[in-house]
């Protein structure tokens, strides 16, 4: 049989040498693992693998930085499986290694393909444009920050190379590295080669005996609860964890990482967890329970409220790709998804732990009071108002996201936010991948107006593109969430008509808003826009924050 690159392949699954290269092999199984853009910016060392991916049905994405061609990938991946980010050689691939970083962080599965000087030009030790130190560089870095990695420089063993690199991708879900020298794209296949059979089932005995443990745990509790986070994004389990759910009875709190793994209008839904920094009612549910399920969680600082969060070991079963504690004991090679399947067939008959009423910060009906400035906790009320379920948010760091903790997300993973890692800058680029990945969805950005001025001029790339996101910048003058942490004048920042910026690029509609009445006539207006992108440049005051920062801010600032 043939495939979409003309890679033939025999009844064995094993390629015929003769057609295959390198370079082919690799946008081959790029495609087939369901890859259907790629982000970057060309340059000199990669362009030959650039002509291959414009000639394959893979879409090239052209972006205006290699960091926000990292943030794209890493959104993309977050809602479509895999990421993927093609860049140059040391100027382009040290670039986007912070946004590779964060998706390392927060276990989003992004392939970094950069570029290489040939091997033939490396003769001698020449000082090559875009070099540093030496030839290794660029793998050395990145070895740091993902996963798996692998340098293409041999025919024989290349093909295998890609096929372990991207394997460790999908079963880790970490970003990956792939590094080409221009010289090899083209470099032949000398000899047959398997296509692996994908990833290794948990181990029988071990998963048997975990399910055991677990299920005397569940049983013999009279509050188990489940606590679900970001590996269920990341692995697709949603619709496992759902039913697990609902066959048990057992309530459903996520973190903050985790938000919108589940509709937070499911009636088992008790709402985000997050120490002493959340809602009362949600934080006593999960930490009275006696029993509690974390599947696929994070124990990060932002995630247990800044080390606020009171759970007791011996009552946890915490279930992760990566490991499985129950109380004290570790279980090793037990995969997440086998776990939770093997739950579900147990059949389990729980006590019903009584799911909290949940307490909607902004059940008040909204209606604009003319005149009075906008504040963010009355913003993020009226932002609530207008989701509906075809919407995904998109939230920066700062007051973004910790006013955004309250919004209702209708459907499940449609809430992006870099919670862990918190590199300010990701939203506006994000907005590129999240509409790439999910073109029937429309994008919301909620960005400050700090990070909006690190990253927001990939506004181009989503006129260039034709994508209509409405994107929010909150305009408070600077960086508040570290004014409230140390206040000083490192903290201001120029202030930017941000409502201007589409006359720069020609596209997009900007709208200013200082007041309630005028917020919102602009969000109507935005949402009536949809044949290019809105900005909302919303007016705050410098020292406003939204409750959930104001908690936070009170905590940090007795540790800097």
């Amino acid at each position: 049989m043939a495939t979409s690159l003309g890679l033939a392949l025999n009844r064995d699954g094993v390629s015929d040498p003769a057609p295959a290269t390198i370079g082919s092999y690799l946008i081959e199984r790029l495609y087939s693992l369901g890859v259907e853009h790629v982000f970057g910016i060309p340059g000199d060392y990669i362009l030959s693998l650039y002509k291959m991916l414009e000639a394959s049905p893979i879409q090239l994405v052209g972006m205006t930085r290699e960091d926000n061609a990292g943030f794209a990938a890493d959104a993309y991946a977050r809602l479509h499986g895999l990421g993927c980010v093609a860049v140059t050689y040391c100027v382009g691939g040290l670039s986007c290694c912070n946004s590779i970083a964060g998706a390392y962080a927060e276990k989003s599965p992004v392939i970094v393909l950069g570029g290489a000087p040939g091997l033939s030009e490396r003769a001698r030790n020449p000082l090559l444009h875009h070099r540093v130190k030496g030839f290794e560089t660029q793998f050395d870095v990145f070895e740091k920050i993902t996963v798996a990695s692998a340098v293409l420089d041999d025919p024989l063993l290349a093909f295998n190379e890609i096929d372990r690199v991207l394997e460790a991708a999908l079963r880790y879900k970490r970003p990956v590295y792939l590094e080409i020298p221009r010289d090899q794209v083209q470099a032949r296949q000398v000899g047959p080669h398997r296509t692996p059979v994908g990833l290794p089932p948990s181990d029988p005995d071990t998963l048997r005996e975990a399910l055991d443990e677990t299920e005397a745990m569940l049983t013999a509790a009279r509050r188990p609860m489940i606590l679900a986070d970001v590996e269920i994004h990341r692995f697709g389990l949603q619709d496992e964890l759902i039913a697990l759910a609902e066959e048990t009875g057992m309530p459903v709190a996520t973190t903050i990482l985790g938000k919108s793994v589940v509709s937070e209008g499911h009636p088992q839904f008790a709402g985000v967890y997050e120490g002493a920094m959340g809602r009362d009612e949600v934080t006593e549910c999960v930490e009275a329970a006696d029993c509690l399920l974390m599947l696929g969680c994070f124990m990060t600082d932002i995630n247990l409220g800044i080390f606020t969060a009171k759970l007791d070991p011996s009552r946890c079963i915490d279930a992760t790709s990566e490991d499985l504690r129950i109380r004290h004991h570790h279980y090793r090679d037990v995969r997440l998804d086998d776990f939770i399947r093997g739950l579900r067939e147990r059949r389990l008959k729980l006590s019903r732990a009584p799911i909290p009423p949940r307490v909607d910060p902004f059940a008040r009906p909204w209606v604009a009071e003319k005149g009075a400035k906008v504040t963010s906790s009355r913003l993020f009320a009226r932002i609530n108002q207008m989701l509906h379920d075809k919407m995904t948010v998109i939230a920066d760091i700062g007051d973004s996201l910790f006013g955004a903790v309250d919004l209702s997300m209708h459907r499940r993973t449609e809430f992006v936010s870099p919670a862990y890692y918190t590199s300010m800058g990701f939203a506006v680029p994000a907005a590129v991948g999240a509409g790439m990945a999910s073109p029937g969805s429309r994008v919301l950005v909620i960005v400050g107006d700090g990070a909006f001025q690190m990253t927001g001029m990939e506004l181009s790339t989503i006129v260039r593109q034709g994508l209509n996101p409405i994107v929010i910048v909150m305009n408070n003058h600077g960086y508040t969430t570290e004014r409230f942490l140390l206040d000083g004048s490192f903290n201001d920042i120029h202030d930017w008509k941000f409502h201007k910026v589409p006359e720069v690029l020609g596209a997009g509609l900007g709208l200013e808003v200082r007041t309630e009445d005028e917020l919102d006539a602009a969000l109507r207006t935005a949402l009536a826009n949809t044949a290019t992108f809105s900005l909302l440049n919303v007016h705050l005051d410098p020292f406003d924050r939204s409750p959930a920062l104001a908690r936070l801010a009170q905590r940090l600032s007795k540790q800097v």
